[in-house]
């Protein structure tokens, strides 16, 4: 089976491929399924967001189409960035920026701890639709250590491995990353669709 990733973001497919593809799935981008779609996030939620892009890219390219919605939210900044972690600061930055404003919008606070959550959606062309929910709880780093991941992995630390998610290799963060989670519960979910 062939899912379409409604997502430019190279590093997730091949998070995506990694996880999925000993099911038989292979996740293709947006580019080789022959559709270009730019999905406006207007909802509230991680749920909704995801079933926004899973949706469009369904409908623009005849397959089904997974979407990952995902963010960092941070308890001492009430939640934030949540479901804006991909715009946090305003348009056009990178990574790095970010992270750098939150670590900024973080001084002095004590109580660093946060949670990533991953919320994936799987459209089909029949109006199916399969929804998992991942959640990897953590802190933030007082600075950036490792040079692995992306976004906030550099600044998101995880206690009981004593690293943050940029100092894991691929398979340490797949096994407890938000997105690595809710693969797997959507994994269970689809097998069970499959059969």
């Amino acid at each position: 089976m062939k899912l379409v990733l409604a997502s430019k973001n190279q590093k997730k497919l091949v998070e995506m491929n990694d996880i999925l593809s000993h099911l038989g799935i292979e996740v293709c981008s947006e580019a080789d399924a022959g559709v270009d779609v730019e999905v406006e996030e207007t909802g509230s939620t991680f749920e909704e967001n995801s079933l926004l892009k899973a949706r469009a890219v369904m409908e623009a390219s005849g397959l089904p189409a997974i979407a990952d919605d995902s963010g960092l939210c941070v308890d001492c900044l009430s939640g934030a960035p949540g479901v804006y972690s991909a715009r946090y600061g305003g348009e056009g930055l990178s990574d790095e920026d970010r992270y750098k404003i939150l670590l900024e919008n973080m001084r002095g606070q004590l109580t660093r701890t946060a949670k990533f959550v991953s919320v994936i959606t799987c459209c089909f062309p029949n109006g199916d639709v399969l929804s998992a929910r991942g959640e990897c709880p953590g802190t933030i780093a007082y600075a950036p250590m490792g040079d692995g991941g992306f976004g906030y992995d550099p600044v998101f630390f995880v206690p009981e491995l004593k690293k943050t998610f940029s100092q894991l290799a691929p398979e340490e963060k797949n096994a407890v990353s938000h997105r690595g989670k809710a693969l797997e519960s959507f994994k269970e979910k689809l097998e069970e669709y499959l059969k």
